[in-house]
């Protein structure tokens, strides 16, 4: 397709609100599933550093 100007651009042919629509849904998805895949690897390893921190102590009272 090609576009004379920025505004038949923006205007995407007269669909552009279901075309930048899809395209800013798009990127909330990609940006909030992103955001909750980083708050999930910290809980993921802050859990294990619990484990690995009361595994140890186990170890030393049972050497102890």
């Amino acid at each position: 397709m090609n576009w004379n100007s920025a505004g038949e651009f923006f205007a995407m042919g007269g669909y552009a609100l279901y075309v930048w629509g899809s395209v800013i849904a798009c990127v909330v998805c990609v940006v909030v599933e992103t955001l909750l895949v980083r708050g999930r690897r910290r809980a993921i390893v802050s859990a294990l550093r619990r484990q690995r921190i009361a595994d140890e102590i186990e170890l030393q009272e049972r050497t102890a």
